[in-house]
């Protein structure tokens, strides 16, 4: 695990702009899960199953890894019905993955900070100059939202610099985007969803978590799984730079990479529907032992 930091933990336990009762919440919620008769989780065993065991051990409960689900979901056979189900808050850009066509293999930085991160616009601007330094192609996802108290405005300059190489839309298929051949690398929040969409589809990433339990994710993305890099909390655009420059040029890059097709390859493995795959196992057995033993006592 090496040297946890504070800033590596939750910040619900150490910030003190959290309203009291969003803390309360959490607390409320974790209090909860002793009252359970099992925990599901989205992850899968050869990611965490050290700290599951754990956790299942101090509150007696049994838990089920049955992620990632979003894999799981795309392994088995849909109707049409189910075909139209969308998991994405805001209304998708189809053209991010024509765009994406037109670019070489490994060439393009994704960057999205998901659906409730917020940023200053001098952030905003940081990361955009930083992008646009690094000489990279990028496929950034703006929310109409994502700069506090106001809309997102970037430079005239800077759109006219990334011309042809820095696509700007407001939503996409994040699946489809992460799978696609072009991608290189993830700029992200290190929101759960994301993070385990990244690693099943094999890409490094360069992490700026935004609160509670993205930090902690950061620390696992960075030191434990040493599939990404950060970036400083008080955003400069010359350390989005060298990172976005290190992971998409420089050996240390190359090494994430490999090391983030491993994990897309156990993730894989995960979700087989045979006796190998332990998130189908855990499903199985969620059925089994919690959703229909439940249903016969009742």
């Amino acid at each position: 695990m090496g040297v946890v930091r504070l800033r590596d933990t939750s910040s619900m336990i150490w910030e003190p702009a959290l309203p009291d009762c969003f803390v309360e919440y959490c607390m409320n919620e974790i209090s909860r899960t002793y009252k359970a008769s099992a925990v599901i989780l989205n992850t899968f065993d050869a990611l965490e199953s050290e700290i599951v065991n754990q956790i299942s051990a101090i509150i007696n409960r049994d838990m089920y890894c049955i992620g990632p689900i979003h894999s799981l979901l795309n392994s088995v056979n849909s109707d049409e019905n189910t075909k139209s189900i969308k998991f994405n808050l805001w209304k998708e850009d189809s053209g991010c993955v024509e765009w994406l066509d037109s670019k070489e293999a490994g060439s393009v930085v994704y960057v999205n900070f998901g659906s409730t991160t917020v940023m200053s616009p001098q952030h905003l601007e940081e990361f955009a100059w930083g992008l646009a330094n690094s000489k990279q192609n990028f496929l950034w996802i703006i929310r109409l939202d994502l700069v506090v108290g106001d809309s997102p405005a970037l430079p005239l300059e800077f759109v006219s610099q990334t011309k042809g190489r820095g696509l700007l839309a407001s939503w996409c298929d994040q699946q489809q985007v992460l799978s696609h051949v072009s991608i290189g690398g993830f700029l992200t929040h290190c929101g759960w969803n994301s993070t385990l969409e990244s690693l099943s589809a094999g890409v490094p990433m360069i992490c700026w978590p935004f609160f509670a339990d993205q930090l902690c994710v950061r620390h696992c993305v960075c030191k434990l799984w040493r599939v990404g890099i950060e970036v400083d909390e008080d955003v400069q655009r010359d350390g989005v730079e060298k990172a976005v420059r290190e992971l998409m040029e420089e050996d240390n890059g190359k090494e994430m990479k490999n090391r983030a097709l491993e994990w897309k390859g156990k993730s894989e493995t995960a979700i087989l529907s045979s006796c190998s795959g332990s998130s189908n196992l855990d499903l199985d057995r969620l059925v089994n032992e919690v959703i229909l033993s439940h249903g016969k006592r009742s």
